[in-house]
């Protein structure tokens, strides 16, 4: 909230703040969830095509040793993938939960504020007497844990279409209170 907090002008009040829906999160999470997953997938499917293949492909570790032994054996080329595979995971939560972080959507009593982006900032202002229309976007399961996404249809502007926010009829009669204002 620090970017709309500091541009507010003289006589501008905050009347609605938007936020993340808690699916967001959980989909960042499942991220890694399912890479962790499938990297011990990769892992245990190599150990099990493993007696199928070759000598000279085969471990050396005999039916006796430990799974940690058995895992130390598998062809370096499965590990590796399997690693991409996990760090990929990493790499996607990380980047949703920057997305979230620096992210902030608002509606003042003069104008919608979007703005993104860690390093580089992208902001999308609209006056709120130049919004020409607001559709709300919200499929089953979003009609289910009350989230969507919105889109800003503004005169001469084009549209801003916000990310999934909590109770988007809420934020639509937000921008209609403002518009009436």
């Amino acid at each position: 909230m620090d970017y709309i907090r500091q541009s507010l002008g003289e006589n501008e009040e905050l009347v609605h703040v938007a936020h993340f829906h808690w699916t967001y999160t959980m989909s960042a999470v499942l991220n890694i969830i399912f890479s962790v997953l499938l990297s011990a997938g990769i892992i245990v499917f190599a150990i099990k095509v493993q007696p199928m293949l070759p000598n000279f492909l085969q471990n050396d570790a005999s039916p006796q040793d430990g799974w940690l032994e058995t895992i130390r054996g598998v062809h370096p080329g499965v590990k590796i993938l399997a690693f991409l595979v996990l760090v990929m995971g990493l790499f996607r939560y990380a980047h949703m939960m920057i997305i979230k972080a620096t992210t902030e959507i608002a509606i003042t009593n003069r104008r919608l504020v979007y703005k993104r982006g860690l390093v580089a900032r992208y902001v999308g202002e609209m006056n709120i007497d130049r919004i020409e229309g607001v559709n709300v976007l919200q499929g089953f399961w979003g009609r289910i844990f009350n989230f969507g996404r919105i889109m800003v249809r503004g005169m001469g502007v084009g549209e801003v279409i916000l990310p999934p926010i909590e109770d988007p009829i809420k934020f639509r009669k937000a921008i209609e209170t403002a518009r009436s204002v």
